[in-house]
């Protein structure tokens, strides 16, 4: 159902995420679902099952298989990956369940391991690059749950792939491509590359060889690929290095978007191997990788970083037709059909919204205003506004929807060609 767009940015310079989320419609929360358990509102989950979408195309293109795997695993799936001796604190408590302790899930990666070894693998398969969008779940403290940012229940948008050693760094490499590509799609700036590393204590696998020699690889990868990166101990993941992408939101907190790490520690312990050329088994590596993170991180960076005016492909609402009269509404809804039918999302919002001035200012934040006058109905012309403030003339509503059709297909954060006026 459409409705009046708010004031986004209006009352201050860090506006509240979980205000936004409710103003526009995207999310929202209630104690009795209970804390750090948002629920998505229509809006919110075309936004969501946008960005879902751009993940796994770009994931198959890459050459990744998509699996499914449950919420729930033993108790000793998680003491077998290590999860249980140095993450416990961040799981929820086991739950008794036919005589057996089971516990949701904190991790995606020990049931990818599991996944691997249920077949043999030649090293002729390899990489094999593994991935979901797959849920998990984090028992945070109450004083740190906010909005979206930090959640207790998370979609993560994870991969593990598992190769040999000569294949990690190429691996990395192409993850970092991945997500170089993702961030320009959504309009989004990293902040900084941090190389995270262990610190002091004994929440990390204690194998110094393993650390020294993922450390390593991960450095050689930042170093060819020319980027500024900063090394960062005590940020390490409990089994192994990795690549952060951090990125800042309208309060200056940063927080980790995208990442990337190598783990020797997961595939000795799962005891995986595949058959290499000499015919003996060989222990392969896990490079986890993650190109934007939780849907929910990721959602709550976007509504920061465009306060809701989204690009054109994923907004909600891509293209607002706005009849002049009553009597334009027959035409309006017509037109509203054909976006459909290309796969684009249009609302018609006709005169009983308001006048033609009120109903352009409630739908300042869609990408694409279609105004129907009688002229227009009568020619088969739209007049088009877009969201940057430019008017169109009036043109053929089929050359409106070919143009707004190739922007959105090619996923582009521009809203129309600068040279045609």
């Amino acid at each position: 159902m459409w409705s009046p767009a708010p004031s986004v940015r209006e009352e201050t310079a860090m506006p509240d995420l979980r205000r936004l989320g409710r103003e526009l419609g995207l999310f929202d929360t209630d104690p009795l679902i209970g804390a750090g358990l948002p629920y998505w509102l229509p809006d919110g989950a075309v936004l969501r099952h946008t960005l879902e979408e751009y993940v796994r195309d770009a994931e198959r293109r890459a050459g990744y298989r998509h699996v499914y795997s449950p919420v729930l695993g033993k108790r000793e799936l998680y003491e077998i990956s290590g999860h249980w001796a140095h993450y416990s604190d961040d799981m929820f408590p086991p739950m008794d369940l036919g005589g057996e302790q089971v516990v949701l899930r904190p991790s995606l990666c020990p049931h990818h391991a599991v996944i691997y070894r249920s077949r043999s693998h030649s090293y002729r398969e390899l990489p094999l690059r593994m991935a979901e969008l797959g849920g998990m779940y984090r028992s945070e403290l109450s004083g740190v749950l906010g909005g979206l940012t930090r959640v207790r229940a998370i979609q993560l948008n994870d991969a593990h792939v598992f190769c040999t050693l000569d294949q990690v760094e190429e691996e990395a490499h192409a993850a970092l491509d991945m997500i170089r590509r993702a961030y320009e799609a959504l309009g989004i700036t990293p902040t900084r590359f941090r190389l995270s590393l262990p610190g002091a204590g004994g929440k990390y696998v204690a194998a110094p060889e393993k650390w020294e020699r993922a450390t390593a690889l991960l450095t050689d990868v930042l170093d060819r690929s020319g980027l500024n990166y900063e090394a960062v101990e005590g940020e390490a993941a409990f089994y192994g290095p990795k690549i952060d992408v951090q990125v800042t939101d309208s309060a200056g907190r940063e927080s980790t978007l995208s990442t990337v790490q190598v783990d020797f520690h997961q595939p000795e312990r799962f005891d995986l191997h595949y058959v290499g050329a000499d015919g003996s088994k060989h222990r392969p590596v896990m490079v986890h990788r993650s190109v934007i993170g939780s849907m929910e991180r990721a959602v709550a960076h976007l509504v920061e970083q465009h306060g809701g005016a989204f690009p054109a492909w994923l907004a909600p609402t891509q293209l607002v037709i706005l009849p002049l009269t009553d009597a334009e509404v027959p035409r309006a809804r017509a037109f509203a059909g054909r976006c459909a039918e290309r796969g684009l999302r249009a609302e018609v919002v006709g005169p009983e919204h308001g006048s033609l001035g009120a109903r352009v200012r409630q739908a300042r934040l869609v990408p694409y205003q279609a105004v129907i006058g009688p002229k227009e109905a009568t020619d088969g012309h739209v007049a088009l506004r877009l969201r940057d403030g430019r008017r169109l003339d009036p043109r053929p509503d089929g050359d409106v929807l070919t143009r707004v059709d190739a922007v959105v297909r090619a996923r582009s954060t521009g809203l129309w060609d600068d040279g045609t006026s």
